[in-house]
């Protein structure tokens, strides 16, 4: 059955909108209860506790979703793949888990109770099958299901966290909630029709060497989503680590929108691959492009611009170290989801894993050498520049190496009057700052004026996307 990309997307946004929803209401709660130290060890053992699941993954997301989109007509043939990957991933898991353990207790000196709260992440990674109903393009088994489980982790954080001391509670019920929401999705697979096979040890080992070749490509992407942190605490310390934090944060709440076009498409691409679409793929590309530059533009100035009021209104005047933070990092908005677009409907439905793995390398050099030499020096701004920097590098040699595959001028020139609709409603919100009212009201104000014009600028293209005068009629409740 043929799913629709624009219902699985309507479904992802509805969960990342959810995501974005959610921290506002707890974020300011946590910032201010847990403070720039807890929130800064609670970020640095996560991080640490991060490379252990990395480790635990291997590249299964992305091949596991790729892989269960190519045979997922062929019922014999997704039982036996989803069997035998599966049980790969438990195996691998396991082994990182009990390595995790020996690292927690002969190795970590600092934050052990922190550390052993945090082994749940990668018991829960043993039973994560989110792989399965990306390829299959079941988003709303995973969307449903974490709605729910979001919902009452943010009921259980209001309940439980009162003070500082209970930063182990607080990483006690992230860990948990992410554990039952993997547990869940087994009550679907009979619904699927899903079933364990048996298999060979052959049929175990063949999905070896490509979870490997995706593996280097997600560990080298780390070093400049994770490492940073863990240099932050070890070079400087867990409080510049905070900071740092809640900056990332601020800019993922929108970013988790404009990449879930990304997690929706790949198993579309990756079928049209197998299927010779190439034109119909390359449409799509097109499509998607437009739409990701036109939401990342205004979200990178608007941020820019708002960030001076916003920050320490939503986190609290401890934090006003993070509103430079939160404007460095902003840069990379638009030049992640140019890249992630590239990323994830072309390079991997193409199988292009080296050329992907290459230029996520470059990145990681990039930013290690920079955070070596930048941290000591400026703390958590050296790790934000050594971001965008690597940020940029990526999205250039990806973008290079795809020139002659795709209209990249194209893409450009479409794009470019997002750009300029974005500077001038940048512009009215810069002036809107000056009212003479209270902070969080200037923030309301601001972003109010700034999606009202950036939309009735738009106004044309948004008809394009969502024709909302036809689906109104199709419904019958117009004429």
């Amino acid at each position: 059955m043929k799913k629709s990309i624009k219902k699985n997307f309507i479904y992802n946004i509805v969960y990342q909108i959810l995501t974005i929803v959610i921290p506002l209401i707890t974020t300011p709660f946590i910032a201010r209860v847990i403070g720039p130290t807890g929130s800064g060890i609670y970020s640095y053992t996560y991080s640490i506790v991060n490379y252990f699941v990395l480790f635990a993954m291997l590249g299964i997301n992305n091949y596991g979703n790729r892989l269960i989109a190519k045979v997922r007509n062929k019922k014999a043939e997704l039982c036996k793949e989803f069997t035998s990957l599966f049980s790969l991933h438990v195996l691998i898991s396991l082994f990182v888990f009990v390595c995790y353990i020996v690292y927690t207790f002969f190795i970590a000196s600092d934050y052990t109770i922190f550390f052993l709260i945090q082994s749940l992440y990668i018991v829960s990674v043993v039973l994560d099958i989110n792989w399965l109903f990306f390829g299959l393009e079941e988003f709303r088994v995973t969307v449903t299901r974490n709605i729910l489980i979001k919902l009452l982790l943010t009921l259980c954080i209001f309940v439980f966290v009162r003070s500082s001391t209970d930063l182990a509670i607080y990483i006690l019920l992230l860990a948990l909630s992410n554990l039952i929401s993997n547990i869940i999705l087994f009550c679907f697979l009979k619904k699927n029709d899903i079933q364990f096979v048996k298999i060979t040890k052959k049929d175990v080992i063949k999905h070896l060497k490509p979870l490997f070749l995706l593996f280097i490509p997600v560990i080298s992407l780390s070093i400049y989503k994770l490492m940073d942190k863990i240099m932050l605490g070890q070079l400087v310390n867990v409080t510049e680590v905070g900071y740092y934090e809640y900056a990332e944060r601020i800019i993922n709440l929108p970013m988790s929108l404009i990449t879930a076009l990304g997690t929706v498409m790949l198993p579309r691409m990756s079928n049209l691959v197998s299927n010779k679409k190439t034109q119909e793929l390359k449409r799509y590309i097109g499509k998607s492009m437009d739409f990701v530059m036109f939401m990342s533009y205004p979200i990178c100035i608007g941020i820019i611009l708002v960030s001076i009021n916003f920050v320490p209104w939503f986190l609290g005047d401890a934090y006003y170290k993070t509103i430079v933070l939160t404007q460095i990092l902003a840069l990379t908005i638009p030049v992640i989801s140019w890249a992630n677009v590239i990323r994830t409907q072309y390079l991997l439905p193409m199988e292009y894993d080296k050329k992907f793995t290459i230029s996520i390398i470059l990145g990681a050099i990039v930013n290690l050498v920079l955070n070596l030499l930048l941290i000591p020096a400026h703390g958590a701004i050296g790790a934000s520049i050594a971001t965008v920097c690597a940020e940029i590098c990526v999205m250039l040699y990806q973008t290079i190496i795809v020139k002659k595959e795709l209209d990249i001028k194209c893409y450009m020139y479409n794009t470019i009057p997002f750009l300029i609709k974005s500077i001038v409603m940048g512009i009215i919100v810069y002036f809107v700052s000056f009212l003479p009212i209270a902070t969080s009201l200037v923030c309301v104000c601001q972003i109010v004026s700034g999606v009202f014009v950036y939309f009735i600028m738009n106004i044309s293209y948004i008809n394009k996307i969502f024709p909302f005068r036809e689906i109104l009629r199709k419904k019958k409740w117009l004429k």
